[in-house]
């Protein structure tokens, strides 16, 4: 069952179970397939690999919404945004611990025989393709670049 389909049955399902909050994640997910689905140039389908990029910014987007709100004292509003974030993750594949991720991008380092920052482009490129929807790009740089000033 593709992602879009799995969307849909679950659309069905809260709008049933009168879920609003959960509904509107949803559907912001649903537009977000279907804009990329039909933006000029594009073809009629869309690759997993596109899905999850569409998910993980989605759910970055809230996540950065609510960070803005509770600085603006509107916890309301931060929750809700934090609620969909966590009703969107649902759909992402889980996301690798701080010690995986550490053990990979040290194989990726090592294999790459990189020893210092200048190799940074290299070991981000193989870890971005490999670590894709497993973990944040934010935290591979964070990573990449503390285990190569270490």
């Amino acid at each position: 069952m593709s992602l879009e389909e799995k969307i849909n049955q679950d659309i069905k399902k809260a709008m049933l179970a009168r879920e609003k909050e959960k509904l509107e994640a949803l559907r912001a997910v649903k537009t977000a397939l279907l804009i990329a689905k039909t933006e000029k140039g594009a073809s009629n389908d869309i690759t997993e690999d596109a899905e999850l990029k569409i998910l993980q910014r989605l759910v970055k987007q809230r996540k950065e919404s609510a960070a803005i709100f509770e600085e603006k004292n509107r916890k309301e509003l931060a929750e809700k945004e934090m609620f969909e974030a966590k009703i969107i993750e649902v759909y992402l594949p889980e996301q690798m611990s701080y010690e995986d991720l550490t053990k990979h991008v040290q194989k990726i380092i090592n294999e790459l025989g990189a020893n210092s920052m200048a190799d940074m482009g290299k070991v981000m490129g193989r870890a971005s393709k490999e670590l894709a929807g497993k973990a944040d790009g934010k935290a591979i740089a964070d990573k990449v670049k503390l285990l190569l000033l270490s």
